[in-house]
């Protein structure tokens, strides 16, 4: 079964819009674990526009599950992963000022500074996922930096699904079946819905772990937290 790690941004964005602690993101993440979520992924930037560092250090200690902190490895943040010590670390190149994460790594150019980094975390013991487009010259640059697997940026595949084509998902269908022989493990996100998870799934091979949060937490709006993870539980097996 591919795993679901929920991605909680979008709980902190609510609670700095009014500021205070309602929701609660260590609660809502401990809820998560509870109706049967098996990771919980966050995303600090430098801004802190939505999970701040003190949340990261907060949930640190109470995620029982799967804890994936993903981001820019710029220095504050590999401090703050090597503090909190997640199971996984996710490496992300998204600009400061980028609303949302919107492109991978290349992992040709960016060789050598991609393997100095995830040395650093898998000598502290943490598992690492590099950020790439369904590009299979990414995915072989991504197995030259020593990292553990692979998260593919999934937009593209969504946006085609939505417009009723299918095919999106041909790339990614190509790229982890190159990652899995490369000895990569695959992570996927971004886009990902109700709507389209049981079909990229399903045609996907070797998906590890799914990390969903805007639509997850936009369908639990009208459906109710448990109920979304039931759903795409059930979707996931």
């Amino acid at each position: 079964m591919t795993k679901l790690s929920v991605n909680i941004n979008k709980i902190a964005t609510l609670r700095n819009a009014r500021g205070g602690n309602i929701p609660n993101v260590v609660a809502t993440a401990k809820n998560i674990e509870s109706f049967g979520g098996q990771g919980i992924t966050v995303h600090p930037r430098p801004d802190e526009r939505h999970i701040t560092y003190q949340d990261v250090r907060d949930l640190s200690p109470i995620v029982k599950t799967e804890f994936n902190i993903e981001g820019n490895p710029v220095a504050k943040f590999i401090n703050l992963v090597l503090e909190a010590q997640p199971a996984q670390v996710t490496l992300v190149p998204d600009a400061e000022d980028a609303i949302t994460s919107n492109v991978g790594w290349d992992t040709i150019k960016n060789k050598e500074f991609l393997q100095e980094i995830i040395q650093e975390f898998k000598n502290n013991g943490i598992r690492t996922s590099i950020f790439v487009d369904p590009d299979e010259k990414m995915i072989e640059g991504a197995a030259g930096t020593g990292t553990d697997r692979i998260e593919l940026y999934t937009e593209a595949f969504a946006v085609k699904y939505a417009e009723g084509d299918k095919t999106g998902v041909e790339p990614y269908k190509r790229c982890a079946t190159l990652a899995h022989q490369l000895g990569l493990g695959i992570n996927a996100g971004h886009d990902l819905s109700l709507d389209n998870i049981k079909y990229f799934k399903d045609n996907v091979p070797y998906l590890d772990e799914v990390s969903i949060g805007h639509a997850l937490i936009a369908e639990a709006l009208y459906m109710g937290l448990e109920n979304t993870i039931e759903k795409y539980l059930e979707l996931l097996k």
